[in-house]
């Protein structure tokens, strides 16, 4: 997210006085009977303002005497003698408005003076422009309507302390018209990924949150307790097992954007709850979710761009053409500088080495599988900054995957990495439900063994699954980190609204 250069707001002595001047203010105004009124009504906002009367010049402007009514915060005061100038912002814009003697009246205008930046105004009169051209109403009526005890952070200035702007989102938005501007693609980003599903004939759905049984994903949960059923539940790491179960119900194209909780680790690509859209296609393989996945992401810089070329932290990333595609040994070889063997790739002791010579730890419970992958991720990943799916995923580390055909220690699976973060991940489902039960107990055994992210062993969905699920491919999103990418913001703290924090 780019921001201005911006000082800190007052120090908290200078602050507390200011506080204490605002409530004197307050209390004047409850003495009269004034304070915070609910009466005014705004007939525009600034930016439809600006829109339909911006280009006119001033007698133009003029002669069609407009009377309008708007209302925002107060964001710049100029007071000079007889008149006074300020800027007024509401959630689309900013606005000037003209405080004077002759038009607003005396006593008005000396309460104007008075009143501090951060009160919300409410102003009408007829609009007309200054001889430098600016856009701006003459307050022939003025109300305070709210009195803000807290200043805003200095003029000209906003808010700088990263942790500041993430804990007090609302100031964030107030004082940075870049913050508003993320929140705004992010909106937009949502819509146009439910457009174009919606447009395919996905359902939307919505599956529950709290769970009996974690599924889906191989993290570690958050838990908690129903009162009434007496029951543990744990709150979802994803959707997939409730969403395959409607895939057997017969909802064959199905999707959800939903809110995850994973019991993990905070950095700038983390945060504990996160949204992604998970969805379903019946009677498809990953080949055809590779493709749409790279749809969807091209659709969606287009739709908040209006290009394919995306600016991402002094880089620039085309989602234009074909995005890359590499398998996982590979990767391995082409960036570990070294000619490791199909057998290499798949010998534990081996893999074992290599990491341990990197610094890596690792676990006992771990095959050649995991081992492999965690390899990758040491070796290969950071580089994957173009748009490019990773193929070849072994078995072990794909619990819920359908087997290659040509390899049965693989599966159908690919993760979609952009600026080395995993932005999607999709493969070929796996419906063959003793399969999956073996599998699941292979997790429940790794979980036994100190692994808190193995999965639990779902009997309610292999029992789904006995019924038959369809063949069917499934990928999930990564809301938050392509908003990222689509904002050109650095932490995925700059895209959620209320991000976890420490507590102050």
């Amino acid at each position: 997210m780019t921001m201005a250069m911006q000082p800190q707001p007052p120090e908290p002595q200078d602050e507390n006085r200011l506080i204490e001047e605002r409530r004197a203010k307050l209390a004047k105004l409850r003495e009269t009977g004034a304070a915070f009124p609910n009466d005014f009504r705004r007939t525009h906002l600034m930016d439809e303002l600006a829109r339909e009367f911006g280009a006119l010049d001033k007698p133009a402007l003029e002669a069609r005497n407009t009377v309008v009514a708007v209302a925002g915060r107060m964001m710049l005061k100029r007071v000079m003698g007889k008149a006074s100038f300020a800027t007024l912002q509401d959630g689309t814009g900013q606005l000037q408005i003209y405080v004077s003697n002759d038009a607003s009246g005396l006593e008005t205008h000396e309460q104007f003076k008075h009143w501090d930046l951060g009160d919300i105004v409410g102003v009408e009169g007829a609009l007309f422009k200054t001889n430098k051209g600016e856009l701006t109403v003459q307050a022939n009526k003025l109300r305070l309507l709210v009195k803000a005890l807290r200043p805003l952070p200095e003029k000209f200035h906003g808010l700088q302390d990263q942790e500041a702007r993430y804990r007090q989102r609302y100031l964030d938005l107030i004082v940075n018209e870049s913050a508003q501007r993320v929140f705004s693609v992010r909106s937009k980003v949502v819509q146009a990924l439910r457009e174009a599903m919606n447009a395919e004939g996905y359902l939307e759905v919505e599956t529950p949150m709290m769970q009996p049984i974690p599924g889906g994903a191989t993290a570690r949960p958050f838990v908690t307790h129903h009162n009434a059923l007496d029951m543990r539940l744990y709150l979802r790491v994803a959707p997939e097992l409730y969403l395959k179960r409607l895939v057997v119900g017969g909802i064959e194209r199905v999707y959800e954007i939903n809110r995850n909780f994973r019991n993990e680790g905070i950095s700038t690509r983390h945060n504990p709850e996160f949204t992604m859209m998970e969805w379903y296609c019946a009677y498809e393989t990953f080949e055809y979710m590779i493709s749409h996945t790279e749809r969807l992401v091209r659709g969606a810089a287009r739709a908040v761009l209006g290009v394919e070329t995306v600016d991402y932290q002094g880089r620039q990333l085309d989602f234009g053409k074909p995005f890359a595609r590499i398998s996982i040994p590979d990767a391995i070889r082409k960036f570990g500088g070294s000619a490791y063997t199909t057998a290499d790739l798949r010998d534990r002791a081996f893999l074992a080495r290599q990491l341990k010579s990197l610094g890596v730890e690792v676990s006992h419970a771990h095959g050649w599988g995991s081992l492999q992958l965690v390899l990758f991720e040491a070796i290969a990943e950071k580089h994957l900054v173009e748009p490019t799916f990773v193929l070849g995923y072994p078995a072990e580390v794909s619990p819920l995957a359908r087997r290659s055909d040509a390899d049965t220690e693989l599966v159908d699976r690919f993760e979609l990495f952009i600026d080395a973060k995993e932005i999607a991940n999709g493969f070929s489902e796996l419906n063959d439900p003793e399969d999956q039960a073996a599998r699941f107990l292979e997790q429940a055994k790794m979980k036994d063994a100190g692994d808190q992210e193995a999965m639990f062993y779902d009997a309610d969905y292999i029992r789904a699954l006995e019924y038959g699920m369809p063949p069917t491919a499934g990928a999930g999103l990564g809301i938050d980190r392509l908003v990222m990418l689509l904002t050109d913001s650095p932490s995925i703290r700059d895209v959620i609204l209320f991000p976890h924090l420490r507590a102050e």
